[in-house]
């Protein structure tokens, strides 16, 4: 978990500014229909204003923007342009969301809202931001969790305060296809817009952002019994796009509704051929939705990894020898799909944490000297304090201490995988624990079929990513993932974990396991080959221009 006091300013107020390029092709856009009045609801030192200034189609217009930040808004306030803004243009020194509130309340509307809302955790809100997100949320009757971002408070308050048939154009993390946070405002989208354009560039725009970004067009419904055309998102390959008339690229997309906009909007990234052949092979009996045939539970929960998971020198240092368990909990304690006692004597050489530390409920005047000398170490650090330590009696009881036959980590880089964990090691909360629950499918061969093309495309389709490329599941995403099982399969589990050891490239693995495992399954060489380039592509988009280990 990332603490606040560790984050940057930019990243706390979640000021990542748009490229003039950017703001000036939206600009266009919204100025296509001449609107009489604009607003930004975060307008910064003012990247919008600008471009509306270099629009011809602009004419003269009353431009609103909003922006917390003091000098900022100065800034803002100097690039308004008589000539393009008429006298009543002003740029408010305000809260967005709360100077938001009372315009909703009177029915106040804009022709169109333009803008890059900030990009800040929940938890790094204020806690008067955090009311009025939920306030916000409420208001339009809104399923709300606290996993929120404050972007999407912000899109959500500037879409009632756009008129209909108004246009919205903002800059917007490209997550709104995917994190369950974001379901609220897709919903509320599909019900008050026309036509919902998602321009998907495949550069990141901001690089400290560390997280992709699209551009979000969408023209309000005149009226609520409008029927909506639905999504469409295009692919932006280059920034060639920008040289285009926004007006052709709105009007000339491909928008999809129906089933396919059920939660998450993924699926839209699929071609028609692609999605009718996922549709078609995820119909064959040997395909297993995951929560069919095995459970999935978080992993133990400390409240203090570094204190509970330790090296074999701590271990040492302070003759932990009798509390301690073997445990793996990252990309590097697993280089394979088999934890054994082979790779857990390995991580413990190369000084990895590879002990977990249970004391249980013994009282500390019953613990050695030395025991109760590294607990004092963890209280110095007010370990103790901390929420999920101070509920306990004592402190360091750590509950629901438990393995189980397979483990998968939270996060991947290429793809998910199982681990058969033949060593009975611990998890911590970075992984899962999972156990097969039909007892017809051996652990070696759940753990076998979970890598193919197929398993990993639906990973892509319902999991979620963040900065640096990474895909993370969480249990109902992992419930969801489809899985083959064929009825008659030779395997060698052993093997293909020398394969992902060794580090095969990613394509040419799964490829391999296809043939083995998605041709057992009944699918044909196309259906492979569709659902392989499917894979690949979004996978692509996820990685964007950014590479990391894992």
């Amino acid at each position: 978990m990332n603490f606040k006091e560790q984050e940057s300013s930019t990243k706390l107020r979640g000021g990542y500014y748009t490229p003039a390029p950017i703001a000036r092709f939206l600009a266009n856009w919204v100025a296509h229909k001449r609107p009489n009045s604009i607003l930004e609801p975060s307008c910064g030192d003012g990247a919008f204003v600008r471009a509306f200034s270099d629009v011809k189609e602009a004419n003269v217009v009353s431009f609103t923007g909003v922006e917390l930040l003091k000098e900022e808004a100065d800034k803002a306030q100097l690039s308004l342009r008589e000539e393009v803004f008429i006298n009543d243009s002003q740029i408010v020194n305000a809260d967005f969301l709360e100077w938001s509130t009372s315009l909703l309340n009177s029915g106040s509307y804009y022709d169109a809202v333009v803008g890059n809302p900030p990009y800040i955790r929940y938890q790094y809100l204020e806690l008067k931001d955090q009311e009025l997100a939920a306030q916000i949320f409420a208001r339009y009757q809104l399923p709300f969790t606290k996993h929120t971002n404050a972007w999407v408070p912000f899109v959500i308050a500037s879409l009632g305060l756009l008129a209909p048939g108004g246009r919205l154009a903002m800059v917007i993390p490209s997550e709104i296809l995917h994190v369950l946070h974001a379901n609220s405002l897709r919903q509320f989208l599909l019900a008050e817009c026309h036509r919902i354009l998602l321009i998907d560039p495949t550069e990141l725009l901001f690089e400290e952002a560390l997280q992709g970004t699209v551009l979000l067009m969408v023209e309000k419904k005149l009226n609520r019994t409008e029927q909506s055309e639905g999504v469409s998102v295009i692919s932006a390959t280059n920034n060639d796009f920008l040289m285009q008339n926004p007006e052709d690229i709105y009007e000339n997309a491909s928008y999809v509704t129906g089933d396919i906009l059920n939660g998450k909007w993924m699926k839209v990234l699929l071609s028609d051929d692609e999605l009718n052949t996922f549709e078609k092979v995820l119909k064959l009996d040997s395909i297993q939705r995951f929560r069919d045939i095995a459970s999935v539970d978080v992993g133990i929960v400390t409240g203090a990894n570094k204190f509970f998971l330790i090296d074999d020198a701590t271990v040492d240092k302070y003759e932990l020898n009798n509390f301690v368990r073997p445990m793996f909990g990252r990309s590097e304690h697993c280089p394979g799909i088999i934890y054994d006692n082979t790779i857990h004597l390995a991580n413990k050489e190369r000084g990895l944490p590879a002990n977990f530390l249970m004391f249980g409920k013994v009282p500390l005047e019953s613990l050695p000297d030395k025991a109760r000398e590294y607990v004092s170490i963890g209280e110095n650090q007010k370990l103790h304090t901390r929420y999920k330590c101070r509920i306990r009696n004592p402190w360091y009881s750590v509950p629901s201490v438990y393995s189980t036959p397979i483990g998968m980590l939270k996060r991947s880089h290429n793809f998910p995988r199982l681990i058969l964990n033949s060593a009975d090691a611990l998890t911590t909360d970075t992984a899962y624990r999972i156990k097969a629950t039909d007892i017809t499918i051996p652990d070696e061969k759940l753990v076998f079929c979970f890598i193919n093309s197929l398993t990993a495309l639906t990973a892509e389709l319902e999991g979620r990513h963040y900065g640096g490329g990474v895909l993370e599941l969480v249990p109902s995403e992992i419930e969801k993932l489809r899985v083959p099982i064929p009825s008659e399969l030779t395997f060698d589990l052993k093997s293909l974990d020398e394969k992902v050891k060794a580090g095969i490239e990613p394509h040419v693995l799964l490829a391999e396991q296809d043939e083995i495992v998605l041709k057992a399954a009944g699918l044909t060489d196309q259906d492979c080959k569709v659902i392989q380039q499917a894979w690949s592509r979004i996978r692509g988009r996820r990685h964007r221009l950014v590479d990391m280990e894992g």
